[in-house]
């Protein structure tokens, strides 16, 4: 993980209308130009006034103020309020020079021409001022920022159309093993379908990536660096699935070395999904994963995402981790670190947990609802319902 983080990336930057921008990142800091809500407003339906007026209000004694004007929202007033005056005013409009209290129409007493009130108001209530939200000049996005609904809003609130963002990632997914088909296609004898690609491109456009298959290539090491050197081309990344019958991975080492790529690692301490392999040629990476569909996604999400995260110009480039007690026992021993899949569940106030059914290499069903993978360090005897493990939200 860290020597794939530790990769230099340049991701390049594009301009696309807000409307578009969900989920992207920010290729810039954005600060407010305007603050927001840009003027003093109601906030709801009813009078404005000077509090000054109302110091001496009280229901023996009311105070009754000439109404001046309506002000709608989206009008600007047209009277500034004085000694003995008030504006009717409505959600969203602008605070009238003058006034420094509101109140809500249901609250008070008044007809067409004039407003009774019984009681005083302290000066500067229920007013909604302008910047409270947003001051002029308040960083609102940072560079490396995904753009989520609530930023979207604030930007558009700022007057902003257009964000600059980084260019969304290119994967290509290379299914190799002559015993795959793609879906749709008659099932023969000893064939599968293939599955991982599917899983893999969904996970990689959560995360922000664009993925694209290139195709299943047989079990040859000639075709599968071909393959490979093609999709690199006009990928920013590779990703592989499948071995050879020489053994596992040992086709991905050799198709990365024929091409003239740097092996950063093969094989690390983990199960499932510690059969993947890293290499880099120009810039780019190949990433191999396991021909195991539960596994492929397991290698994926806990070794290569943080770098898929930096590809995408995120700087937030490691998942959240959170602290959690397993709901139930786990009875094996782990001698590599395991990777669980599985679900977070709050009780009585603490969070829990729980496993899903079905932890094998091949497992694809136990990802279906699966939120967070626990981490078990290598070496842990068979753990107790209730010890604390490190989990990763997914």
């Amino acid at each position: 993980m860290e020597l794939l983080c530790a990769l230099d990336v340049a991701a390049e930057t594009e301009t696309v209308p807000l409307a578009g921008a969900f989920g992207r990142v920010s290729a810039r800091q954005i600060c407010a130009r305007i603050p927001s809500p840009p003027f003093d407003r109601s906030p709801y339906d009813g009078y404005a006034f000077r509090g000054e007026d109302t110091l001496l209000a009280s229901p023996e004694s009311p105070v009754v103020l000439k109404i001046t004007e309506e002000i709608p929202a989206g009008k600007a007033p047209r009277y500034a309020v004085g000694p003995g005056t008030a504006a009717k005013i409505l959600t969203g409009a602008p605070i009238p020079e003058g006034a420094d209290v509101t109140v809500k129409y249901e609250t008070v007493s008044f007809t067409e021409d004039t407003v009774t009130l019984t009681r005083p108001y302290r000066p500067g209530t229920d007013i909604v001022r302008a910047g409270e939200d947003v001051a002029a000049g308040d960083v609102i996005i940072e560079r490396g920022d995904v753009i989520t609904a609530p930023l979207a809003g604030i930007l558009a609130g700022q007057g902003i159309c257009e964000v600059e963002v980084f260019r969304r990632p290119t994967v290509a997914l290379i299914s190799t093993g002559s015993e795959l088909i793609e879906p749709g296609s008659p099932l023969r004898p000893a064939a599968i379908y293939n599955s991982s690609a599917y899983m893999l491109a969904g996970y990689l456009a959560h995360h922000g990536a664009v993925p694209y298959s290139a195709g299943i290539v047989e079990d040859e090491p000639e075709r599968i660096a071909a393959k490979i050197g093609q999709a690199l081309e006009k990928s920013d990344m590779v990703v592989t699935t499948g071995g050879a019958s020489v053994g596992d991975y040992d086709w991905a080492v050799t198709a990365a070395e024929r091409l003239g790529a740097k092996v950063l690692f093969w094989k690390v301490n983990m199960k499932p999904g510690g059969s993947i392999m890293a290499a880099e040629k120009g810039g780019k990476v190949i990433l191999g994963l396991s021909g195991n569909p539960g596994a492929a996604v397991l290698g994926l999400l806990r070794i290569a995402l943080p770098y898929i995260r930096k590809l995408c110009g995120r700087s937030d480039i490691y998942p959240p981790e959170v602290q959690v007690a397993l709901r139930h026992d786990l009875k094996k021993p782990s001698p590599k670190t395991r990777i669980l899949r599985g679900r977070l569940e709050v009780e009585n106030g603490r969070a829990l947990f729980s496993e899903n059914e079905g932890q094998g290499n091949g497992a694809v069903l136990s990802l279906v609802g699966c939120d967070l993978l626990a981490e078990i360090p290598a070496g842990s005897p068979p753990l107790p319902a209730g010890t604390m493990v490190r989990a990763f939200r997914v």
